[in-house]
């Protein structure tokens, strides 16, 4: 075993690799560099990945809250679709350090923030993770106790808990979905790529199918997809298409602005840089637009088929008087929710944790912290209001994470032009360790890009009252924070010589 900077760098077909094992108080089997035989994902893989975590619950029901705000069925479905496709583009060009160093998202932020400073970005976007853990685990354990709860009329009534507002029922259908996570979490890295694969064919066959059966039984799509917009001249909101339309947009750019962070920790796995892009390209945008559609289309169907609009598919599937329907759709909705879960809300904050101290905390301890968090934040509550999910949640965090994307993107592609110092990224008192561990430019820059939008976060969840200009300025808080964040570290940063060691790739 070597120290860090002692270790050898292998380049082969652009991705590279270290020659045996490094001892450092910043690695642990989890954030070193994946080895190149163990780099395993395919361009279906990663596309699988996309469509496993797209093809879910919170996507079906995504365009609800624009369609209730006036948005005509297209509309909803363009925007989804539009704003997961500018998302891409950050996905694609932080993926490529994992790609090609096979480093995690805590160690890529390392060149930028520093070797301590690192856990910062790396925390704040684990937080965010717990919160998406919880509320995928609330939603695989409501739709196992609305199942249950028709063969099992009793626990509808049951009373709410004390403080909790649940009952003793869906209390214990959440934690029994919540143990099948952690069971997961336990297998591994590789049973995760094992259940994304057989979900991602599996809910879009489904998908279909529930399709086809809505336009079967209501004899078309039904009112929701005739629906005039109620921005249209002579409509309710005539005129005020805009200002709702940009909003929104940040809310469906908000809604993968986790993943967009930390990719790297899928595609460490990726073959090549070609696979990649084109699973990307491929997966996440068509999902989105597709799902959503089936969402609208099957709910503007309710309308005729049960004379109501049913938007939750857990509630749908109850309306099912076939036992095995029923089955199918438990378990449909089992693997669905739980694939999404375990990819999106707990690889990165598994790692997360670990960077914090990576000689006592792995892989599968972060998982574990990452579901104990996601049960005391009572989800429950925070999918209560679906207004408040899109425009305070997704929005708000938006802000956040795209400060810290512009902060990363600026300084691996424009500053360092794709060159890591590999070992360095493990070395203490290395080129990435600055003052301490800490780059304060990295940090002005991330203050800087979040401040304009706070003012309008405090106005939106109703903390203070504040100027027009500040809740306008909130609607494109993503691009604003990413924006601002990227232009002011590059300005820091212009004078600083590049602490890169490694030969230009």
């Amino acid at each position: 075993m070597t120290s860090a900077a002692e270790a050898r760098v292998r380049e082969k077909d652009g991705l590279c690799e270290i020659e045996g094992a490094i001892e450092s108080p910043f690695i642990n089997h989890d954030l070193a560099p994946t080895k190149l035989s163990e780099r395993k994902w395919a361009t279906k893989d990663i596309a699988a990945l996309w469509i496993s975590m797209s093809a879910c619950v919170p996507t079906y029901m995504l365009a609800s809250s624009l369609i209730a705000e006036g948005m005509s069925w297209w509309h909803a479905v363009v925007t989804i679709f539009l704003g997961n496709t500018i998302v891409l583009v950050p996905m694609v060009l932080n993926a490529h350090a994992g790609t090609k160093y096979g480093i995690p998202f805590p160690v890529y932020c390392r060149p930028a923030f520093g070797m301590i400073g690192a856990n910062v970005p790396a925390i704040l976007r684990a937080l965010v993770a717990c919160g998406w853990f919880g509320i995928q685990a609330w939603i695989g354990g409501w739709a196992i106790y609305k199942i249950a709860a028709i063969y099992l009329p009793g626990w509808e009534a049951l009373a709410p808990l004390p403080v909790l507002d649940i009952n003793v029922a869906q209390l214990g259908c959440f934690l029994f979905f919540w143990a099948l996570n952690m069971f997961v979490i336990y297998k591994g890295i590789e049973s995760i790529r094992l259940l994304l694969n057989i979900k991602a064919p599996l809910l879009i066959l489904l998908g279909l199918a529930l399709l086809f059966w809505a336009y079967s039984r209501a004899g078309g799509f039904g009112p929701m997809l005739s629906k005039p917009s109620a921005f249209d001249p002579g409509q309710p909101k005539a005129g005020q298409f805009w200002s709702f339309f940009f909003p929104a947009l940040t809310g469906m750019v908000g809604f993968w602005a986790t993943l967009s962070l930390n990719i790297p920790d899928f595609t460490r796995y990726a073959y090549s840089q070609r696979d990649q892009v084109v699973g990307q390209a491929l997966g996440l945008p068509t999902t989105m637009g597709l799902y959503s559609f089936i969402g609208v289309a099957v709910t503007s169907a309710t309308v005729i088929i049960y004379g109501e609009a049913i938007w939750d598919p857990v509630v749908l599937v109850t309306k099912f008087e076939s036992p095995v329907v029923l089955v199918v759709a438990l378990l449909s909705l089992g693997i669905a929710t739980l694939a999404t879960n375990i990819a999106a809300n707990v690889v990165s904050p598994a790692n997360d944790f670990a960077n914090i101290a990576p000689t006592k905390i792995s892989f599968r301890t972060g998982g574990y912290i990452t579901g104990v968090i996601g049960i005391l934040i009572m989800p429950w509550k925070l999918v209560a209001d679906p207004t408040g999910y899109i425009f305070t949640w997704l929005v708000g965090y938006s802000a956040l994470l795209g400060s810290i994307g512009g902060v990363l993107i600026a300084d691996y592609f424009v500053l360092r032009k794709k060159r890591l110092d590999l070992p360095g990224l493990y070395e203490k008192a290395g080129p990435y360790w600055y003052q301490g561990g800490w780059n304060t430019k990295a940090f002005i820059a991330l203050v800087a890009g979040i401040a304009p939008n706070f003012p309008g976060f405090l106005g939106t969840v109703k903390w203070a009252t504040v100027s027009d200009v500040w809740m306008k300025l909130y609607n494109y808080a993503w691009f604003v924070s990413f924006g601002i964040a990227f232009a002011v570290y590059l300005g820091l940063s212009v004078t600083r010589r590049s602490a890169d060691r490694s030969p230009p790739a």
